[in-house]
């Protein structure tokens, strides 16, 4: 249950973030059903049986949470002290939440949604900032950590997964106890604690506007 590698501060960036932002920031106009899936999840994908287990070092370095509204079953080890396997998205979530949510794109925008509502958690997703379903993030989330390597998920059985997660990864914070999680935790990346939007100057050619 060791860590991949030693895991460093998280660099604050403030202000927003750095380089090509604003080209990641543009808004896919296709609905969730359509956009990519998230990182990985507790439950299963369509049309598969594989499930995406957090890696144990993740979970230490946050800290505990009381629900996880999305639990695997089987799993080899808890992500918070209430773990709910079915019907999570009909059930009123209390406390702070840890979401890993399903791998299944039909899905995803809809957990996100209930955690930006519920206001008090942390979310384990890809950096998919184009996608519909990442809107909420952009709009309602406190604190993002940017991960600075992409994680192994695990097996039910416990056993790593041998390829990585295949996208890098971001942890979204909503609510004040989830941002000093998040500012706590010693992950590796840089932390993006304001954003500022900034409209295109370009026309849909290309080409900049006269």
């Amino acid at each position: 249950m060791g860590r991949d590698r030693a895991l460093h501060a998280a660099r604050p960036v403030p202000g927003g973030m750095s380089n090509s932002s604003s080209a990641a920031r543009q808004r896919a106009a296709l609905p969730n059903s359509e956009c990519a899936v998230s990182l990985g999840s507790h439950q299963r994908t369509v049309g598969l049986s594989q499930n995406h287990i957090t890696p144990p070092w993740l979970i230490n370095a946050l800290g505990r949470f009381n629900l996880d509204p999305c639990a695997a079953d089987p799993r080899p080890w808890d992500c918070a002290e209430i773990n709910w396997t079915t019907h999570g998205l009909d059930r009123d979530w209390f406390g702070l939440v840890y979401l890993n949510p399903p791998f299944n794109r039909y899905e995803v925008g809809d957990w996100i949604a209930r955690l930006a509502k519920h206001g008090n958690g942390i979310s384990l997703v890809h950096a998919r900032t184009e996608a519909t379903w990442f809107e909420p993030i952009w709009q309602h989330a406190a604190t993002i950590l940017f991960m600075a390597d992409r994680i192994h998920f695990h097996r039910p059985d416990g056993s790593r997964q041998s390829a990585n997660s295949g996208a890098p990864p971001i942890l979204a914070a909503f609510g004040d106890e989830a941002v000093l999680r998040l500012h706590r935790c010693g992950i590796a990346g840089a932390l993006v604690t304001r954003r500022h939007d900034q409209p295109s100057s370009l026309q849909k050619s290309g080409r900049r506007a006269a």
